[in-house]
């Protein structure tokens, strides 16, 4: 299998991954974690695990996720607070609310909502 490589700043290091990956979600898609009681908009994807070692050793290891699966970073909320997520795509499901997400930070990267998904600005777009 083919692969590639790029450089993740928050691991710190060099990320080696298969040339093609494939995401199930998009930015902009609104999604429910599977365990935990939060929803969020996805913001960014890393088509595999970028994040730092202590931040995926901190996982209980009975629930740690395959580090080969995208990752996506959310723009989080539940009931008590809004946060910036990482959550692998095992643990993702497509939010059937299909609300908006009250999170204080959607304005500054999207536009509208619209169809249970949200568009990122155009001035953030290439």
């Amino acid at each position: 299998m083919e692969r590639s490589q790029f450089f993740s700043a928050q691991a710190g290091r060099f990320i080696e991954m298969p040339r093609h990956a494939t995401a199930r979600f998009g930015i902009g898609d609104v999604v429910r974690h599977r365990m935990f009681d939060f929803r969020g908009v996805i913001f960014d994807i890393d088509p595999v695990f970028s994040n730092s070692e202590e931040w995926y050793e901190a996982i209980p290891q009975d629930m740690r996720p395959r580090r080969d699966q995208p990752f996506y970073h959310l723009l989080a909320e539940n009931e008590d607070s809004s946060y910036v997520a990482y959550v692998s795509q095992q643990n993702l499901l497509p939010d059937s609310d299909g609300g908006p997400v009250d999170h204080p930070n959607v304005p500054e990267l999207f536009d509208e909502f619209r169809n249970g998904r949200y568009r990122m600005r155009r001035s953030l777009t290439h």
